[in-house]
Formats: structure tokens, sequence, C-alpha cells
């Protein structure tokens, strides 16, 4: 092992209390490994951001996934090694997360079944963490532990369902959650995004003016808001965290060519019946409903290469205009005063 082996004998966690429903989580403690093989990484978690996962999981019925009794919970996490077995590549004081599924490490493992974090496999709120190299991503330098612990689950199903911005057009409009819209302000695409709370909703509009909301309770007819704000056109995606219930909705709001909605979530249950003609509404829009279970390594990494923001000091700026010129930025080319 690598590194100060004296610090990362006992690590504090916070586990499911086997208990009747709805369950809670209790502080506990376990001992890591006293040696490391060649490929294992540990890593000491700065911080862990939580998704409405974590708590349907406490709900008995509420999450239809899969999930390890006792087990550790939540997915998204920022973290820094701080040792690494002999053959590995990281080094001490890198910033990594995890891979949500750690079977979905390159989008090529078609037979593959889920092993997501927090559910099927043990999650991260956790004092310490072990996991093998390949597991692990490297995180923006810029951003903050809170802000870099967002990225793997809710960052990472904002990228996936935009499509990774391939194809992207002139004009673009996102029905989104509210990660989503940072991905679509630094990319041009204008986000409307819903809420319950004006006040949310204006929160986030002091981010761009380009950035549209709409209150889901004032507006009864949430799909005619949407092509309304989108001057009629409707949107090119929809990033739906409803469920099937709202499905509807959603391919109305759409383009009316060409559009997605991307199924990501269940926070209005898991259960509905579609209207009969839900599927010609599909076919004659030429659009498509996906599901989205978060992504794989490989595209965890786009994103992270995306949101790498390019810096240049103030004294530097020229240098700045230079480099987005080149076109070889994918995030925002920053200046620092």
């Amino acid at each position: 092992m690598q590194g100060d082996e004296e610090i990362y004998q006992v690590s504090q966690l916070y586990p499911y209390k086997l208990a009747p429903y709805p369950l809670t989580v209790e502080p506990s403690t376990e001992n890591l490994p006293e040696s490391l093989g060649p490929h294992d990484v540990v890593t000491r978690v700065h911080a862990v951001s939580l998704n409405f996962r974590d708590v349907a999981v406490l709900q008995e019925g509420r999450y239809p996934g899969g999930q390890i009794a006792g087990g550790i919970p939540a997915s998204d996490c920022a973290a820094e090694v701080v040792a690494v077995g002999s053959e590995v590549k990281l080094e001490g004081g890198d910033r990594v997360s995890v891979q949500f599924n750690l079977t979905n490490l390159t989008g090529r493992e078609r037979d593959g079944g889920l092993m997501a974090l927090g559910g099927d496999a043990e999650g991260v709120l956790a004092e310490y963490l072990v996991f093998e190299e390949k597991c692990l991503v490297k995180l923006p330098g810029q951003l903050t532990w809170e802000e870099a612990s967002t990225i793997a689950c809710a960052g990472m199903t904002a990228w996936t369902s935009l499509n990774r911005l391939k194809d992207l057009q002139e004009g673009s409009f996102a029905l989104i959650s509210m990660f989503g819209h940072l991905i679509c302000i630094a990319a041009g695409i204008k986000p409307i995004i819903t809420s319950s709370s004006n006040e949310k909703i204006e929160q986030i509009k002091k981010l761009s003016p380009e950035v549209e909301g709409i209150n889901y309770k004032e507006h009864k007819d949430v799909a005619e808001e949407v092509l309304r704000l989108a001057g009629g056109t409707g949107v090119d995606y929809v990033i739906n965290n409803i469920g099937s219930s709202s499905i509807p909705n959603n391919i109305k709001a759409l383009r009316k060519k060409f559009g997605t909605v991307s199924l990501v979530g269940f926070l209005g249950g898991h259960l509905g019946d579609a209207p009969r003609d839900i599927f010609l509404q599909l076919l004659f829009k030429a659009a498509k409903i996906q599901g989205i279970a978060v992504g794989s390594e490989v595209e965890f990494e786009e994103l992270n290469q995306f949101l790498e923001d390019k810096k240049f000091t103030f004294d530097n700026a020229p240098a700045a205009f230079d480099y987005l010129i080149s076109g070889k930025h994918t995030g925002k080319v920053g200046i620092t005063f």
C-alpha cells in the first residue's frame, strides 16, 4: 500500500438499519483491509450528494430497483485518493468519484445486469471507500467538493438524456431537471424547468436569461405552457423524472419532429396506464422514448471534460480569447481576477 497506512484502519459510515419500514440510517464503523490488491484505491470522501432514490429505498415498495439489506446508501460522492495498490496509475491527492453502475464502464457491456451504488452495490456514505481503479473517474478540478459530488448520478443522467450533446441543432429547447439546466446553458440549449416553487424558479433564472420556468401547481396544462415558452415549436428534449403518468404531456410538449423523452425517475410512482393513442403520437412526431440508467464510465469522463473549464488569469486574458477562437474548448472558458 502506498500512503499513510495508519489513518486508514477504520471507516465511519451510515448503513441502513435493519428494521420495519420506514428504514433509517444509523452510524457505524468498519475495518478497512490491512493490505490492498494491486488495482485497489482507498479514497477519503469529502462530500456526498443525495438523490430521491436514496430516500425511496427507506420506504417499502417505493424503490423499484435492488437493495442490499443493511447496505450503505447513496451513489454520488467526491473523494480524494489517499492510498493505492502497486499497479494503480492514480496518485495521492487526485480528486475522484465512483462510477454509478459498476457493470457499465465502456457502455458496451450488453449482458451485465445493473449494479448501482446505494442499491445493488454498497453506496458511498462512508468516511473511506475502497474500489478498484477501473471504477473511479477523475473529477473537474475547478469544482468544490460539494459541487463535484452531484455529477455521478444527477449530472450523468442529464448528460446522457441530452444525448451527450451529439448532433445538437441550433435553437434547441429542453424541458429539464434542475441539474440539466447547467449543461443546457453551457451548450446553448434553451432550458425550461418545472417546479412547485416560484422562489426556486426565480433563483435558477438568475443564472441565465435563457432559462424559463413553469410552476406546475399554477399551470393546469404544463405542456401548453411549454409550447408557449418555446415559441410554439415545442422542445427537443424532455427529462422525465416523474414516471409514466407524465409521458402523454411530455410527448405533447415535443417539437413536431425528432424529439426525445428520457425516463430517468419515478417521483410519481412506477405504475400507470398509457393512453391508447400514445404510440400514434410517437409515430407522427418521429419521436422516441428512452430509458436512462445514468450512463457509462466513458460518458462520465466525457461529461467531466465538458465541465472542466479552461481558466486564464486576468493578466493573460488575450490567451483566453485565442483559446476560444481555436475551438479546442468543450466547456466555458474562464478568466480569473
